[in-house]
Parts: structure tokens; C-alpha cells; sequence
């Protein structure tokens, strides 16, 4: 591909950023949405759980598989395929006429969406090749997220008090025509030099062991924790990570490469990845709830009350793109887990809720958190790697992002349903008894001490994951790519 002039750099740039705008602002706005459908269409807790965790399961599960087709196939070609499905996905959602086939056009919004953020990071990868404009390009594009989580709340209180629910999925129709219009014209088409043949074997023990893992958590609560059926799933889940791990092993072509995992960053990145989305997956779904249920605000004062979190994220989205390219990405990962292992401590321990002043402490905590976390992990990922796995490596990085969402949305709403069901059942637009808005508080303190551990995790990894030692193990791993060793071997055994 040829170099591209800094103009065309920029439009392709604000051209991807649409995609993460489309999936991103679609993802905030249901969330506040989430009462209204719930009344609309008779749901309960872990329906509206699912409404959420269809669309991150499905997309979780082929973002690899995306990835390694669009560099086979093309990445223009691919994510202009995406943005037909996900468009056409949006508009069969505002049609659901119940709840099981919301959550059937959810995962067509999913099969679309897959194929737009990892393979739009593919683009920018090969479109920005100096670093340090990437890693301010990745900055930008984290940004966006800040920008759906500013203006989601608001947009979709103000959508679903005035025209209902339905109209949160309209929003999608003309920001997805106008990216696939613009991608025709401004977009260059890339490939890989030598793609990845697909690898369907894995693709569907991907499938099997995140949908039954996911099952087991959403439906315990209600089913028992003994329930045959629940613990059939969750023994399908752990034998079906590690046929996984061995199948892959073996393959020459495997959909997920374990030499990408010999870079210490890139694992830590991936760990990083799946606790801080677990940790905002959680956080939105358990304050909507606490908000429209419990304090008895309807949508849009929820989606105001979500706007400090919002701004910090959007004002440290790209400080942190450009601080991960100016310092590296350890800065940001240290205040990131620092900030979010703060927030959950706050309501865990002090009872943040308690007073508005505590509340808007904990979500400016949260937002400043996860404001930073985004941009490292993203560059940590695609960065040292060679430039022909651009789309596979930061289709492990998405799909890792995805993964934390649906547990940390399965997790945290398990364990409210299991102790407050009767606080997290409240009426829509009443605010709950102070016997009910107690037990919610109770019921999701260890939710918060959840939230906790995960930004611990980040601080932990972002010290462990960053320095000398950590850069050595990618450039070994880059090197594996180089000299085609075997996916389950190092350069040591491979010698041998």
C-alpha cells in the first residue's frame, strides 16, 4: 500500500472512528435503556443481562475469525460487510416484538460489528506506520469511546423519554451509511502477504466455551448453582479451553497464535483488556439499575448522572495516547488501576451512594480510570508485532475487550440477582422502598470489591508488563513470526 498524504491519514482515521462510534454509542445508550425494554417487553434481570451479553458473546467469538478473514479477503472489503449487517442489524432491533428476538437481532448486530473494530484497527495500524503518530492516532480512536459514553446517556434519555426505547437503534441507521459511503471513497484496501487459512475447529470451541461459561453465570441464580444443567455447562467450558489450548497448539495456522502470547505486554495487554471492560460492563449495568430503580430517576437524569464519567474518560482518552507515546504505556496502566481500584473501594467500603457528593467522586474516579487504560492496550498490542498480523493481534485485543464486558455484565448481575431480587426488580420510575434500596446496597458490595480487584489487577500488571524484561519478550515474539517457528514452540525448543 502507498503512503498516504497526513490528510488522507486523517479521513481514514475519522472514517474508523465512525465504526467505533456506531458500536460504542449503541452499547451506552442500551444501557439506559435498559428498564424501559425490561417493562416494554415483561423482562427480567437476567433478560436484560442477555440483551447485553447476545451482542458481546457473538461478537467476542468472531472478532478472530474476522480479523484473519479480512486479512485474507481485504480489510476495506470486510468492514464495508460489517457495516451493512451491523446497519441492517439496527433496524431489525427497533422492530423486536419481544424480547427473544431482541436478543436474535442483537447477535446480527454482533455478526456485523465484529468485522468493524478490529479490522478498522487493522487500517489504522497500516495506514499510521511511526509510532508515535500511532500511538496518538490509537489516542484519538480511544477517544471516541469517551465521546459514546458522553453523549449515549444523554441521547438515549432523551430518545426513550420522549419517542420509546425503540428509537435508540434509529441513531445507527445514518452514521452507518455515511461510513460505508465514505469507506468506498477514501479507504485504501489492504491485505496480509500471507493470510491465515480459517480455522473452523477452533472457531467453534471459541463458541462452545464462551456461550455455555457465559450461560452458567447468567442463569445460576435462578436455576441453582447445583443445577445439572448449569454444571454441565460449566464442565462444556473448562474441557472445551482446554481442547482449545491444545488443538491450537498444534495447528500450523491456528485461529488464536499462541506465539503472540510469548510477548509478556501482549498477555498483560489481554489481561488488562478483559478486567477493564469486565469492571465497565459491570459499572454501567449495576448503576443504571441503582439509578432508575433504586433513586427512581428516569432515563434521561440517569444518562446526566453518568456525564462526569463520561467527560473524564473522554478528556483522558487521548492525554493517554499521547502520554503511551511520549512515556510508553506504563504511565497510563498505573493511574488506569490506581483510579479504578479507588472507585470500587469507595462504594465497597465508604458507601459511596450514600450522598451525591460520594457518587460523583466514584464515577469521576471510574471515568479518569478507564479513560486512560484504553490507549495502552491497544498499542501495547499491535505494537512490536509484525505489520501482516496487524488484524489478528488487534482482533485478540477486541475480542479480549468483549470478553470482559459479557463477564463482568454476567458476573455483577449475577450476583445482584442473587442477593437483592427484589431491589433489582423495581419499578420503573419509582423509587424503591428504603428496605429494597438497603438490600441493593448490600447485594452489590461485593459487585464493587469485584470492580476492586479488577483495577488491582491492572496496577499489578501495568508494573509487571512494561519494562526492559517485558520488551525483550516482545521482540522475541515478533521474532517467532520472522523465522516461522511453530505456534507451540520457542526459539529454545525449536532448536532442540
Amino acid at each position: 500500500m502507498r503512503e498516504l498524504s497526513h490528510r488522507r491519514r486523517m479521513l481514514v482515521l475519522a472514517i474508523c472512528c465512525m465504526s467505533l462510534l456506531l458500536v460504542s454509542l449503541d452499547n451506552t445508550v442500551l444501557n439506559v435503556a435498559l428498564p424501559s425494554i425490561r417493562s416494554d417487553l415483561h423482562a427480567s434481570v437476567s433478560g436484560m443481562q442477555w440483551t447485553i451479553d447476545a451482542y458481546t458473546l457473538v461478537l467476542a467469538a468472531l472478532l478472530m475469525l474476522s480479523g484473519s478473514t479480512a486479512d485474507r479477503v481485504g480489510r476495506k472489503r470486510t468492514f464495508q460487510t460489517g457495516l451493512v449487517i451491523f446497519t441492517l442489524g439496527s433496524g431489525l432491533c427497533s422492530l423486536a416484538p419481544n424480547l427473544e428476538a431482541l436478543v436474535i437481532f442483537r447477535m446480527v448486530q454482533a455478526i456485523g460489528g465484529s468485522m468493524l473494530n478490529p479490522v478498522a484497527m487493522s487500517i489504522i495500524t497500516n495506514v499510521f506506520t511511526e509510532p508515535r503518530e500511532r500511538a496518538r492516532a490509537i489516542g484519538a480512536w480511544g477517544g471516541v469511546v469517551g465521546i459514546s459514553m458522553a453523549a449515549g446517556p444523554i441521547v438515549g434519555g432523551l430518545l426513550v423519554e420522549s419517542v420509546g426505547w425503540r428509537s435508540i437503534f434509529w441513531i445507527n441507521l445514518p452514521v452507518g451509511l455515511a461510513a460505508l459511503l465514505l469507506t468506498a471513497r477514501y479507504v485504501p484496501e489492504s491485505r496480509a502477504p500471507k493470510p491465515r487459512r480459517a480455522d473452523p475447529i477452533g472457531q467453534l470451541l471459541v463458541i462452545a466455551v464462551l456461550g455455555t461459561l457465559t450461560y452458567a453465570i447468567i442463569e445460576a441464580p435462578d436455576r441453582g448453582w447445583d443445577s445439572p444443567l448449569i454444571a454441565t455447562c460449566a464442565g462444556i467450558a473448562a474441557l472445551g479451553l482446554l481442547t482449545l489450548i491444545h488443538y491450537e497448539r498444534r495447528r500450523a495456522e491456528p485461529l488464536i497464535d499462541v506465539r503472540f502470547f510469548h510477548s509478556a505486554p501482549f498477555s498483560g495487554a489481554t489481561v488488562v483488556a478483559v478486567c477493564a471492560f469486565a469492571a465497565l460492563g459491570g459499572y454501567l449495568f449495576m448503576n443504571t439499575l441503582y439509578l432508575q430503580d433504586v433513586r427512581g430517576l428516569n432515563a434521561l437524569h440517569a444518562g446526566l448522572w453518568m456525564l462526569p464519567m463520561a467527560f473524564m474518560c473522554f478528556v483522558c482518552a487521548p492525554l493517554s495516547g499521547r502520554l503511551v507515546g511520549a512515556r510508553g504505556p506504563r504511565p497510563s496502566m498505573l493511574v488506569a488501576g490506581v483510579a479504578i481500584t479507588a472507585s470500587g473501594v469507595l462504594f465497597a467500603v465508604f458507601d459511596a451512594q450514600a450522598s451525591d457528593v460520594g457518587l460523583l467522586i466514584g464515577y469521576v474516579l471510574f471515568g479518569l480510570g478507564f479513560g486512560m487504560v484504553n490507549a495502552p492496550i491497544t498499542n501495547t498490542a499491535v505494537s512490536g508485532m509484525p505489520r501482516t498480523q496487524a488484524g489478528v493481534a488487534a482482533a485478540v485485543a477486541s475480542t479480549s475487550r468483549q470478553v470482559g464486558q459479557s463477564l463482568g455484565v454476567a458476573v455483577i448481575g449475577a450476583v445482584l440477582a442473587a442477593g437483592a431480587a427484589s431491589a433489582a426488580a423495581g419499578g420503573m420510575g419509582h423509587a424503591a422502598s428504603p428496605a429494597a434500596a438497603a438490600a441493593f446496597v448490600d447485594a452489590a458490595r461485593p459487585a464493587w470489591w469485584i470492580i476492586a480487584a479488577c483495577g488491582a489487577v491492572i496496577l499489578l500488571l501495568g508494573l509487571v508488563t512494561t519494562g526492559h524484561w517485558a520488551e525483550k519478550t516482545t521482540r522475541h515474539a515478533a521474532a517467532l513470526f520472522e523465522e516461522g517457528k511453530p505456534t507451540g514452540q520457542t526459539s529454545a525448543s525449536a532448536k532442540a
